[in-house]
């Protein structure tokens, strides 16, 4: 019989997602919900709408949500491990505040957050605690008593997120026509960001040339092109580039983009390409449209062999790195020691983001039961 693990003090767990529509009457509402106050030209919503609308106005990410759901709570209650795992999204059903009602309804006072996003920055990290502070204020004016919230550090070293990822590499090379595998170069893709975003992404000592943004994607990087060399025996060229970018044209972002470096790796003469989405844990829109659709259409134009790898979605092996950092969170808030698993040279994140990690655009207010005061 295997032992119980223990999550104490924790009762539950919420996967906390971005939301996507699942129909074509939800597509421009949804995109409110994602641009409100942020300054989007309504010409670039018009176009990110016709991405939805080409795969019938329905986001893959919820579907894939639910799959890592499932996944989760299998994993969890094969090792023992008695926690239940509630979902909720930030910009589209079901709703991260009408979730944590649900959540206080029943009962659940102590809650670790599990964020679909590997990496620091403001998007992918503050943001996301933003909304749960905000949503934590609208139950207190509400009168109801919130719980506490505490946010699973980064994933992105740890061994259940980057070893799917170096197994779709390795698929997709195999893939490849046997006369260009060997040569084939490696493209890893994220999302672009402003470079003042990617400058101050992570804490205060690290800011400038790209901040921990870029740090932590290069170093995932390496370790996939690491261990693809240990299984091939070859050393494939590699390099880090952006896609999905939705800013105004003024202001910089990370570059290059993936379909501007096809066009240059072409030139050079490399004979094909492994697109490896990284930077995502799911294969949802911008993964689809921007890679599987733009992105493969540039290849097709040029003439160059190109295969797209897979995110990790609901891997067995990233569900079991959710139980080990549950695990993890739980023992340290226990006082015990441990020990962290991270692979590369970064080590483990911080599980509270310190003063000044990953600043907002403007002061936005703590609210009670957040697990920083620099929500």
């Amino acid at each position: 019989m295997r032992d119980a693990l223990d999550a104490t003090p924790y009762d539950a767990l919420l996967l906390l997602s971005f939301g996507g529509p699942e129909g074509p009457d939800e597509v421009v509402p949804f995109l409110e919900n994602v641009t409100r106050g942020r300054g989007i030209p309504k010409e670039r919503l018009k176009e990110v709408g016709q991405h939805y609308f080409l795969f019938g106005g329905v986001s893959p990410i919820n579907d894939q949500n639910r799959a890592l759901l499932d996944a989760l709570r299998k994993d969890f209650a094969e090792h023992g491990l008695d926690l239940p795992v509630y979902w909720g999204n930030r910009n589209w059903g079901p709703y991260l505040t009408d979730t944590l009602r649900e959540m206080v309804a029943d009962g659940r006072r102590r809650v670790l957050v599990l964020a679909t996003s590997a990496y620091a920055s403001y998007s992918g990290c503050r943001q996301y605690r933003e909304d749960l502070a905000g949503a934590l204020a609208t139950l207190e004016g509400e009168g109801l008593e919130p719980p506490r919230i505490d946010k699973l550090r980064h994933y992105f070293n740890h061994p259940g997120f980057v070893e799917p990822m170096t197994e779709g590499v390795l698929r997709s090379l195999a893939e490849l026509p046997e006369d260009v595998r060997a040569s084939a170069h490696i493209a890893f893709t994220t999302h672009s960001i402003p470079t003042s975003a990617a400058d101050t992404s992570g804490p205060v000592e690290g800011h400038g040339d790209g901040g921990a943004y870029v740090r932590q994607h290069l170093d995932v990087a390496r370790l996939i092109v690491d261990a693809v060399r240990e299984r091939t025996g070859t050393e494939h060229p590699w390099q880090l580039v952006y896609q999905s970018r939705s800013g105004a044209p003024h202001i910089p972002w990370l570059e290059p983009d993936i379909c501007d470096h096809l066009e240059e790796l072409h030139g050079a003469g490399v004979p094909a390409v492994v697109m490896a989405p990284i930077g995502f844990v799911s294969d949802h829109m911008e993964v689809l449209y921007d890679l599987d659709t733009e992105a493969t259409a540039k290849a097709a134009e040029l003439g160059l062999p190109v295969r797209r790898s897979a995110t990790v979605g609901a891997d067995p092996r990233f569900a079991a790195a959710i139980r080990d950092l549950v695990v993890e969170r739980a023992a340290t808030e226990n006082g015990r020691d441990v020990s962290p698993c991270a692979l590369g040279v970064l080590g483990p994140s911080h599980d509270l983001c310190p003063a000044g990690c990953c600043p907002a655009r403007a002061p936005k207010p703590a609210a009670a039961g957040a697990d920083s005061p620099y929500v």
